[in-house]
């Protein structure tokens, strides 16, 4: 066994001995400290790794402090006349930067603004990635692009791959958007823990990050989109939130689509469709 393979293996039993630590300790669920779960979910790049001088891409730095105070950077990235105003929160891994072909698809493609965030921990941002703390950061993140497009809160939409999915889903059960668009998420945290870790799945609680639970709590117009051979999160966990959500709805199945597989021509013109379609402004 190599060492690389060496040092993977004892990851959860790393991630199981903190948590027994924590627990005794009385501090998990806190928005400094990781809990075994978070440890192994959030994977961030810190900068200067990425690709922070992107070509094409209308974007300007911003900065902004979570409610804790913790200082997080982000990209806006401008349209004159928008279809859409769109907060988007990317996947576990990386940094925004590494989503910057997204994002000038956004901008230039289908006429959207954007600001894409990153969450603490990651890219430029100060601090740790824990759920309750990345929660605090998209609130604030909705409400700075609002006030920077000139639109009420109500009037942006949310879109979210993989965890920013999970993430989106759960801000949107807390204040209604005005459409929902969701890309390779897990049911919840617990689900994909049990496929991944699955000895540590009965730490993860059963409300957390749970998709299926806040989708339902949604009741406005949806995207959701999967790959038929994700091989992270598999694509019945996309099958399962699209059955628990409201209508609208829709559902994009990409069928060659792997978890981390760009997206096809097809599915950006279901999602200017769905854009397009989303009633003005409130």
């Amino acid at each position: 066994m190599t060492r690389a393979i060496i040092v993977v293996a004892l990851v959860p039993i790393i991630a199981l001995i903190v948590w027994l630590s924590l627990s005794s300790a009385g501090v998990l669920q806190s928005r400094a400290v990781q809990t075994p779960d978070e440890i192994l979910l959030f994977r961030p790049t810190q900068y200067p790794d990425g690709y922070w001088n992107p070509q094409g891409l209308v974007y300007e730095d911003v900065w902004l402090n979570s409610a804790d105070g913790t200082q997080l950077h982000a990209w806006y990235c401008p349209v004159a006349e928008p279809v859409a105003v769109v907060l988007y929160l990317h996947g576990n891994g990386g940094n925004l930067s590494h989503r910057a072909d997204v994002m000038t698809h956004l901008q230039t493609q289908i006429g959207v603004t954007t600001l894409i965030l990153d969450y603490r921990g990651y890219g430029r941002s100060d601090g740790t990635p824990t759920v309750l703390g990345v929660m605090e950061d998209v609130r604030v993140a909705r409400a700075v692009l609002a006030e920077k497009a000139g639109v009420p809160e109500s009037s942006v939409v949310l879109m979210g791959r993989s965890l920013g999915g999970a993430l989106a889903s759960a801000l949107a059960a807390e204040a209604s958007p005005r459409g929902l668009v969701l890309e390779s998420t897990f049911s919840s945290l617990r689900d994909i823990a049990g496929l991944h870790y699955t000895a540590l799945s009965s730490l993860v609680p059963k409300s957390k990050l749970n998709t299926v639970a806040t989708i339902g709590e949604y009741d406005g117009p949806l995207l959701l989109s999967h790959g038929l051979h994700d091989d992270l999160i598999p694509y019945e966990m996309g099958v399962r939130i699209f059955a628990a959500a409201h209508s609208p709805k829709f559902f994009v199945t990409i069928a060659q689509g792997g978890h981390n597989a760009a997206q096809t021509m097809a599915y950006y013109e279901e999602l200017a469709k769905f854009l397009a379609g989303l009633a003005p402004n409130r």
